[in-house]
């Protein structure tokens, strides 16, 4: 097993930013869970492993299908959130690189908002270790709809501080599909939206962002400043208490092969 090392910005920025995680990240489409149950097979006697956990944003979907659920995660900051709020499921230190999990020993591993931290082969080589023969792969990430013109207006703001850190909406994570251990990806959409208060789908939504909550004091409250310039010059945002951002969720699953 290779342990690489976690990327700078998800060690310094989710080491920092747990409690806003928490706040700030929507949750995931009513569709999702006919798709845990019926696509990957989620039920009582199923083990399941939710890789890069987090706090557990989407772990509760996963013993919510009452299947046995580990979940692994190499920020120290961020198990303790998750083990705190959900006592019930086996929180273990790992990576994709190199899980803590026995030879062919789950049925389904899921990273939820995460595999484009670790697309590598490695990383798919680990993942097709621990499965069981007939296994499944499954990825899922939550993307604001950039077709909105003032969620693209808030992506330009995020992603011009991106620097080299790893991101789903660049696609780079596809190059390590084909994989010999793999099928063929299979895709659906779900849109939903995150509706709360401005303080957290806003504010605390682009905090949460690894990168940005590594950045220094000075270069927060700037990200701060240009946010609050976009909510008071567009007239869907301006004087709202609470506001809705519209997502899509994209779910990808593949079984192993060999």
């Amino acid at each position: 097993m290779n342990d690489q090392p976690i990327h700078h910005a998800a060690a310094d920025g989710y080491q920092q930013a747990a409690d806003t995680y928490v706040r700030g990240r929507p949750g995931y489409p009513p569709e999702l869970d006919p798709w845990l149950r019926q696509a990957l097979g989620l039920r009582a006697g199923r083990v399941v492993v939710d890789l890069g956990a987090g706090t557990g944003k989407f772990t509760a979907r996963l013993a919510a299908t009452d299947a046995q659920v580990i979940a692994v995660e190499p920020v120290a900051q961020m198990r303790a959130r998750l083990a705190q709020a959900q006592p019930e499921v086996q929180v273990l230190e790992g990576s994709a690189e190199a899980l803590p999990l026995r030879d062919a020993s789950v049925d389904v591993v899921v990273c939820a908002q995460a595999f484009h931290w670790f697309a590598s082969p490695g990383a798919l080589d680990e993942i097709h270790r621990v499965l069981k023969p007939g296994g499944q792969l499954a990825l899922v990430w939550n993307q604001r709809d950039a077709r909105v013109p003032w969620v693209a207006r808030l992506d330009r703001i995020v992603n011009a501080l991106q620097g080299d850190t790893p991101r789903y909406y660049t696609g780079a994570w596809r190059q390590v599909f084909p994989h010999p251990g793999f099928g063929p990806l299979q895709e659906e959409h779900f849109r939903h939206g995150h509706h709360g208060p401005v303080e957290d789908v806003l504010f605390n939504r682009v905090r949460s962002t690894s990168f940005i909550a590594a950045l220094p004091q000075a270069g927060r409250d700037e990200v701060d400043r240009q946010i609050a310039a976009l909510i008071a010059s567009e007239p869907q945002l301006r004087d709202k208490a609470e506001v809705t951002v519209p997502y899509e969720t994209a779910a990808f699953r593949t079984a192993k092969v060999g």
